[in-house]
């Protein structure tokens, strides 16, 4: 049973919706500055610039949440359906500074008993669509919503500096003068359903989740294993099916460890692809790190890139480390009829996650 992707929310520092993302993605600008809000830091950060509401959590979440249902037609979460929310766990209410933009947010009570929680690091939201496809393809379910947001706290922003993984300047993935991330803050949202089910209310499937890998490295904690990152793009491909990819949504985050392991697991892919010039990006260097939600912004890129033609420049690349089969991209790229696109995530813990992508030309497109 297929699973399609019929609805797309965002809220990123680039502000409100998918529209604002892409425009802003597509430009080739970065929105990371000095922090207006967030009084943690004076490293350059991404912050959403519209004031939603407090808890900016939940607010993210929900304007998030709303696009995605309205993008695939929905009034609502239908009544069948299966909420997936991806970051830190909820939690009671604590008397600890801005405590509440550091857990949760929980499910509204209307959608309680159907809501999952999934926490795997860097890598929550990869796994929640795996989780998504796997809850549909068993005939648990024919619609799941994967949801999560972030915000600037000072827990979270505390446990990337102790690790020394923040950058004093703007993150600049697959840069030769990369030095490490830059954290950012929003939300998104994902709508899956069966082939069937969209195809009977007349949805958008174009786009189908068609391979997945999840997968924990066993005695291996960082994020950054180039064997672990190959073994996950290759299954991704096998479970597709496919031995073709046309452009590849990287996890990429700015660090000198981590981006090099990607792109030596990538050049081997590429290999087994036949490709001399696979393009590469990542959106990091323009929104910043969105820690457990950061794979739904690369879905979105990797959705619309597919739909479009065309795959965004990534922001802060000037210098591309060398590479033999790969074309890193900092300037926008055209791609003829693109039909597959990977999105990876990794992260802590040795959480790591691939999607591959698929479109179907002749399928009912997009609204976007």
């Amino acid at each position: 049973m297929s699973t399609v992707i019929t609805g797309l929310g965002l809220v990123s520092p680039f502000g409100v919706g998918v529209g604002a993302f892409w425009n802003g993605l597509r430009s080739g600008g970065s929105a990371l500055a000095s922090a207006r809000r967030f009084t943690g830091t004076a490293e350059p950060v991404g912050e959403v610039p519209d004031d939603l509401g407090a808890p900016r959590k939940r607010a993210y979440l929900t304007r998030a949440l709303g696009e995605a249902l309205v993008d695939a037609g929905l009034s609502g979460v239908p009544d069948d359906a299966l909420l997936v929310l991806v970051g830190q766990a909820p939690w009671e209410p604590g008397e600890l500074p801005d405590w509440d933009e550091f857990v949760g947010p929980a499910a509204p009570e209307t959608l309680g008993e159907r809501t999952s929680y999934l926490t795997h690091a860097c890598a929550s939201a990869g796994f929640g669509v795996g989780f998504a496809r796997e809850a549909i393809r068993s005939g648990l379910t024919d619609t799941v919503v994967v949801a999560g947001a972030t915000a600037l706290n000072r827990y979270e922003y505390a446990s990337m500096s102790a690790v020394r993984a923040v950058s004093g300047a703007a993150a600049r993935p697959f840069d030769r003068a990369r030095a490490g991330i830059s954290i950012g803050e929003g939300g998104g949202a994902v709508v899956l359903e069966s082939a069937e089910r969209a195809a009977a209310r007349g949805a958008p499937r174009d786009v189908a989740v068609a391979g997945v890998c999840c997968r924990v490295g066993t005695g291996k904690s960082a994020a950054s294993d180039p064997e672990l990152i190959e073994d996950c793009v290759r299954d991704a491909l096998a479970d597709a099916e496919a031995d073709r990819l046309d452009y590849v949504h990287a996890h990429a985050t700015g660090t000198p460890q981590g981006d090099q392991a990607e792109l030596v697991a990538l050049e081997s892919v590429a290999a087994d692809c036949g490709s001399t010039a696979l393009p590469v990006g990542s959106h990091k260097g323009a929104v910043g790190h969105l820690l457990h939600t950061s794979c739904l912004p690369g879905i979105t890129a990797a959705v619309l890139a597919l739909r479009t033609g065309e795959v965004p420049p990534t922001a802060g690349l000037t210098d591309p480390e060398a590479t033999a089969r790969l074309r890193l991209t900092p300037t926008r790229l055209p791609v003829d009829r693109p039909t597959a696109a990977a999105v990876t995530s990794f992260g802590f813990g040795s959480n790591n996650c691939a999607l591959l992508l698929t479109r179907d030309p002749g399928a009912s497109g997009g609204r976007r």
